[in-house]
């Protein structure tokens, strides 16, 4: 009986040979596959970029383009010119319409300027002859009310309501006060969260505390930066610039009173002249306190009354 062959397949038609057997009278052996990358690893040891270069260098440059690539690469130039054109043209219409702008705006800033300036000529014209018809006006009434003791009697009280109210000029001896920024703004800041903000370090608050200690020290006409002060006359701050009676006055501040001798003493015993020197510790401030013994004061401006009554109960 002949069984089945040893080496052929088996009953469920499988190949039953084995590593090592033979088969058709060679022996086959079986291996894991090796990956792809493992394998250029092993056997690539240059760089492809490294292997293009010998092989230029062996067998001379890479042949020229065709016609369409030279005709692809003029279009490119021609292309990136227009761009190139077309921004220069925009950015110049933009530079030129700016400084069109430019040079609108810096004709506008001199024709309000000039303005300005004119106005404030008409202004000092007016003034001017506004004092030269007070004066007239002045020279007559008392031509009129002298000559009798009722007369006589109304001009002192004239007299004394006219100095009291500053409509006249005043002349004497006093005192001057010198405020001013320091010359670099900054340092501590003190209780007042304002003061400091922009550079500004004297207030218009520590100026009216000036002006109310000269006033409680007996002075009899005061003047800031040479606008006198008088009733309705406001010492405020507008930003960054102090306004007397509605007029810019420049840093350093001079404060000008007329009265007697013991109001420097009063002065520099009041607890405002301890504010300033703090000031002068803290930020520098500019402080001045000097003896005059001729002061020339303007009238101040006086501005008609149109309603009145008695104050108090």
């Amino acid at each position: 009986m002949i069984g089945p062959d040893p080496a052929g397949p088996d009953a469920a038609g499988r190949d039953s040979t084995g590593p090592g057997r033979r088969r058709g009278g060679r022996r086959t052996v079986r291996r894991n596959p090796e990956p792809s990358l493992l394998r250029s690893l092993l056997s690539d040891h240059l760089d492809p970029g490294y292997a293009a270069a010998a092989r230029r260098r062996t067998h001379g440059p890479a042949p020229a383009r065709p016609a369409d690539g030279g005709r692809w690469r003029a279009s490119a130039v021609v292309w990136t010119l227009a761009g190139l054109l077309t921004a220069g043209v925009v950015f110049g219409i933009a530079a030129a319409d700016r400084a069109e702008r430019s040079g609108g705006d810096a004709s506008t800033d001199r024709a309000i300027a000039q303005d300005v300036r004119g106005q404030r000529d008409r202004n000092a014209e007016l003034d001017a002859r506004y004092d030269e018809l007070t004066a007239q006006v002045r020279a007559q009434r008392d031509r009129d009310l002298a000559g009798d003791a009722a007369g006589d009697a109304l001009l002192a009280e004239l007299d004394r309501l006219e100095r009291t109210s500053a409509a006249v000029a005043a002349t004497g001896p006093g005192l001057t006060v010198t405020v001013g920024e320091p010359a670099r703004s900054g340092g501590l800041r003190g209780d007042d969260g304002d003061r400091g903000d922009g550079g500004q370090v004297v207030l218009d608050s520590d100026l009216q505390a000036v002006i109310n200690a000269l006033w409680a020290g007996g002075a009899e006409a005061i003047a800031v930066g040479g606008v006198r002060i008088g009733p309705g006359v406001s010492v405020r701050q507008a930003g960054g610039a102090i306004l007397i009676d509605q007029q810019p006055v420049p840093s350093p501040y001079r404060i000008e009173a007329i009265g007697p001798q013991a109001m420097q003493a009063d002065l520099l015993a009041d607890p405002v002249y301890l504010r300033l020197e703090a000031l002068v510790g803290l930020y520098g401030v500019e402080l001045e306190v000097r003896a005059a013994d001729d002061l020339q004061m303007p009238a101040a401006q006086v501005r008609e009354l149109r309603s009145a009554g008695p104050s108090g109960g």
